[in-house]
């Protein structure tokens, strides 16, 4: 099956009219603030608390057009704290996991938020011994990231161990007999997620400066010579409120490529492909002793890296339920036509694909015999699914994080001049995993660096 992307854009219907009228109210503070995030993920939380906390003084507010944080990726994923073993030395998604490890770390111990570093082993047969061999050399290598604190220096960023295959028995007893060697991550942990975002919207909604607004639904932006006019939809109604940011970033995950296709002309638009991923909770046999997060060596057969799925492996929550997952499942949007973009599908056509069934346990059941000979298919049982924004399809290989900035000015015709004042839009396109590692760093990133928060502020 050939995995289409899609391109739609944001109101590409013209139901939601520009409006106008707003220039009357530009004075009113009720119909402008100075940011305004788009999305409440643990992503966008991340980015609005760390917006209150550099910029006090500024008004700040976080839309989400769920109930509730992080009801999309954020609370549908393994809730792991990455080491940063998997990506380029030199990317996003390694620095800002590597950075994000540790200010997760210490946001979970200053607030209790439950979490445990567990650790990991990567598992691999004889043909896999020089993929491990690979991520323990890299990690010997690397350097802390921008930002972290001078101390740290003096001890490894990424500490591994190659360890044989009896070795990593003597950790793991269910281990396959074909495991011949393994990496020793002690740095991977997980945390309850949802704790997480309640806290994040808790600093949120206690600083001065910002709110929390959920079931608004964005339907609409436009660039204005004061920043950006966004129009939002209450629950159910039907008429759009509008607003004026100064300066907007786009956190919208699944759906923040439309909201930048709805600028773009239609030959820049931006493809998103759709990644499901299925959790199987498993009580049985074969796991009597497990007590450490154990991944296989990714797949390389498709792609030269490996880096659209880490493997269906094994993590653990923080009261010892096993789950194994997630695979990957490429969703199509539907399409009456062959077009490898599509831009007449329904956006949210994805919501329809998290109801976890049966059709892919067997699947999953014989990824996992591969390390851990004992799982029994009849004790699995479905557990849940989420979807992951990919900005490349099953043969793109590796794809970074991308933060992309764009000023009003682009958008209206003229040039943003080195001595006019900056209104940006931030795009965050392609944060599926470590996306919930890296959030508190890609706060960092975004407002200290992008905006210029950082600045007479101490490294923490």
């Amino acid at each position: 099956m050939k995995v289409r992307g899609l391109v739609a854009a944001l109101n590409s219907n013209g139901k939601f009219k520009y409006k106008a009228g707003l220039l009357r109210f530009e004075q009113s503070p009720d119909f402008e603030v100075d940011n305004l995030v788009i999305g409440g993920g643990v992503v966008g939380l991340a980015i609005a608390r760390q917006l209150v906390r550099r910029f006090p003084s500024s008004s700040t507010f976080l839309v989400e057009r769920h109930g509730r944080a992080g009801e999309e990726t954020s609370s549908r994923n393994s809730e792991v704290i990455h080491a940063g073993l998997y990506y380029p030395a030199d990317s996003l998604k390694t620095r800002l996991c590597l950075r994000g490890r540790h200010l997760m770390y210490a946001y979970c111990q200053q607030h209790n938020i439950p979490h445990k570093k567990v650790g990991k082993l990567v598992v691999a047969k004889d043909s896999q011994r020089s993929y491990i061999e690979g991520l323990h050399t890299k990690a010997q290598k690397l350097g802390w990231p921008a930002h972290s604190p001078l101390h740290l220096s003096r001890t490894p960023v990424l500490p591994t161990e190659l360890m044989s295959g009896d070795w990593a028995r003597e950790l793991e007893p269910d281990l396959s007999k074909d495991i011949i060697a393994a990496l020793w991550s002690p740095e991977t942990g997980i945390v309850d997620s949802h704790s997480l975002m309640e806290n994040l919207e808790k600093d949120i909604n206690e600083s001065d400066g910002g709110e929390l607004a959920f079931q608004t639904r964005v339907v609409r932006v436009d660039p204005h010579e004061r920043g950006w006019v966004v129009q939002t939809v209450t629950d159910e109604e039907e008429e759009s409120d509008a607003v004026i940011a100064r300066t907007l970033i786009n956190c919208a995950g699944l759906s923040a490529n439309l909201i930048l296709n709805a600028l773009l002309p239609e030959e820049r638009r931006i493809p998103m492909y759709y990644g499901r991923g299925s959790y199987a909770s498993y009580h049985g046999p074969g796991v009597e002793n497990v007590s450490h997060l154990i991944y296989p060596c990714p797949d390389t057969g498709r792609t030269a890296h490996g880096f659209q799925s880490l493997g269906t492996h094994l993590t653990l929550d923080l009261q010892g339920k096993i789950r194994f997952g997630p695979d990957l499942d490429w969703l199509n949007p539907p399409s009456a036509s062959d077009r490898e973009l599509v831009d007449d599908a329904d956006p949210d056509f994805w919501q329809r694909h998290l109801i976890p069934d049966e059709t892919r346990l067997q699947l999953m059941h014989h990824a996992v015999l591969d390390y851990l000979p004992g799982i029994k298919l009849e004790r699995l049982d479905p557990d849940y699914c989420g979807v992951r924004p990919k900005l490349a399809g099953p043969q793109g290989g590796f794809r970074d994080f991308e933060f992309q900035t764009h000023y009003p000015e682009t958008f209206m015709g003229g040039n943003k001049g080195s001595g006019s004042v900056k209104r940006p839009m931030i795009t965050l396109l392609g944060i599926e995993s470590p996306g919930l590692t890296s959030s508190l760093a890609i706060a960092e990133n975004v407002v200290d660096d992008m905006l210029g928060g950082g600045k007479n502020h101490a490294v923490e």
